[in-house]
């Protein structure tokens, strides 16, 4: 998988890891899913989501890692009674999502393989062109 154990200790502690981990594995591996399906919603137009998700180790992207760990998180103690700890990970969760947007709206540009076509030209999708006012130089 794309997240390893590890990935997870560095957004939650050891602690909480446990009560959030016993969760069954067909659910930690849902909701990890869940969470790969829902950055690649944002990213799909310009990046190359299959080849964010299929790095490992060190060539993965530290923010996707933890950004998929924590919507993951979100998504699994969403499920668990009582909610346990969850406006810790709502926050990371809305913190996520906000980034995501800023990636999509093109305001954060992050280090990412981009998107080709067939000929292995880059897509230009998601592109937003602005200019400035017209200037009067009226005296």
């Amino acid at each position: 998988m794309f997240i390893t154990e590890d990935d997870y200790r560095v957004v939650i502690g050891d602690a909480a890891l446990k009560v959030v981990s016993q969760a069954t594995p067909e659910n930690r591996t849902n909701a990890e899913l869940e969470a790969r399906e829902e950055i690649s919603s944002y990213l799909r137009p310009t990046y190359d989501t299959e080849a964010i998700f299929t790095a490992e180790g060190d060539s993965r992207n530290r923010l996707i890692v933890m950004f998929t760990c924590d919507i993951a998180l979100y998504h699994m103690v969403s499920a668990l009674p009582q909610k346990l700890g969850s406006e810790v990970r709502k926050e990371r969760y809305e913190r996520a999502v906000k980034w995501l947007e800023g990636v999509q709206a093109g305001k954060i540009i992050p280090n990412l393989p981009l998107a080709t076509n067939d000929n292995g030209d880059t897509v230009t999708t998601g592109l937003l062109l602005t200019s400035q006012k017209p200037l009067r130089h009226n005296w």
